[in-house]
């Protein structure tokens, strides 16, 4: 699939793989600081993954979402966090092709910028001459502390009660706010993916001018448009899970070379459980990889028709992305109890690997509610499909 890519994408990914040693070894680091440094935050700003999904004409790479899932699970094999942060970054920067060109424009002027943000309607947005006066508290903001702009998901307000819309659901607005506007709370002490900085955000009577509001149910004319919107944003949860799979195998077949048993002095590798035990973790990365990669191709080729992706399609994709995912922790687990004690020392790279991919599946994007909704769309069954 790399070699469709065009010379853009080959660039950053050589940019990344370059930098992925680095992120490695500040990996302790980044867990034990609980965040990203800004040096690597700016050195992977130089790369442009922040801007991986941005329009072309307004500064951003326009890259297609194949450079996506092979970038974040270059990164998450690097160092879990690392990679959770730049996927947040490169995702959320779609959201520039909702905006006006200029507005746009001016954003990626700043060559450090990373949009992030929360798009659950958690806020309220009033109303104003001009735009809308926001409020409210978003949980789980990767990335928040490191961003330049943060994207809050609001519900209208019409004379204080929720504005519905044409379908008599409540009227949703995302809006963009500066970080210097929005408060940060330190909440986010976490077992895994310690250092994506996932806390609390919240505003206050922010005043945002309409031009940096969007809706997600009015897709751009950009060459992302046509691509389920939601999927783009979680596909990158299945990348990062399947590069933690692939560092953690990596790790324990390093790890089988040197353990030796105590009494018997045979290396982990000659114990016919440990053989198998890679075996299983190989394939369940390999088959989760593969779902992954060839539905993500298939709904791209779609999309560049210009048409609508099927609903049957677009329910493989997200079928697809929570496949990865938790067959990418399932490989990891495995792994883990596989090496014995030995991984469950902090020095060990496995249990970090094994606790940041177990806190990816956790992501609400991923949960079993939906495998449902993927089984009620393939069994034609009448369902909300809005989570599509």
């Amino acid at each position: 699939m790399l070699a469709s890519m065009s010379p853009t994408a080959e660039n950053l990914l050589q940019a990344l793989t370059k930098l992925a040693p680095e992120i490695a070894e500040a990996a302790p680091d980044i867990e034990r600081d609980r965040a990203v440094p800004e040096r690597l935050i700016a050195r992977l700003a130089d790369t442009g993954v922040f801007r991986l999904a941005a329009p072309r004409t307004v500064g951003g790479l326009q890259a297609d979402p194949t450079t996506m899932l092979a970038a974040c699970e270059l990164l998450g094999r690097a160092d879990g966090s690392t990679g959770w942060t730049a996927m947040i970054g490169a995702a959320t920067s779609v959201v520039l092709g909702y905006l006006d060109p200029a507005v746009a424009a001016r954003m990626l002027a700043d060559p450090r910028c990373l949009v992030a943000g929360v798009a659950a309607p958690s806020g309220r947005a009033t109303p104003a001459p001009g735009g809308f006066r926001v409020g409210g508290r978003w949980a789980f903001a990767s990335a928040s502390q490191q961003a330049t702009w943060l994207v809050g998901g609001c519900l209208v307000l019409d004379g204080g009660t929720v504005a519905l819309g044409p379908a008599g659901l409540p009227q949703v607005l995302l809006v963009v706010m500066p970080r210097a506007e929005v408060t940060v709370h330190d909440t986010w002490d976490a077992v895994g993916l310690c250092g994506t900085g996932s806390h609390d955000v919240q505003a206050e009577d922010v005043f945002v001018p309409a031009e940096r509001t969007f809706s997600l149910a009015v897709p751009p004319s950009t060459p992302h448009g046509a691509f389920p919107v939601l999927s783009l944003l979680a596909m990158g949860i299945g990348a990062v899970a399947l590069g933690i799979a692939q560092a953690a195998i990596d790790e324990f077949t390093r790890l089988a070379e040197v353990k030796l048993h105590p009494l018997t002095r045979q290396p982990l590798a000659a114990k016919p459980a440990a053989q198998a035990v890679l075996a299983e973790a190989t394939a369940l990365h390999a088959a989760g990889r593969a779902f992954l990669h060839d539905q993500v191709g298939r709904c791209w080729a779609q999309a560049g028709t210009g048409e609508a992706v099927p609903l049957a399609e677009r329910a493989r994709l997200r079928l697809a992305i929570t496949n990865a995912t938790t067959m990418a922790a399932d490989a990891v687990g495995r792994l883990y109890r596989a090496a014995g004690g030995t991984a469950a020392y902090r020095s060990s790279p496995l249990q970090r690997q094994f606790r940041d991919v177990s806190t990816a599946a956790q992501h609400a994007l991923v949960n079993a509610d939906t495998l449902e909704l993927v089984g009620a769309v393939l069994l034609g069954q009448d369902v909300s499909t809005l989570r599509l």
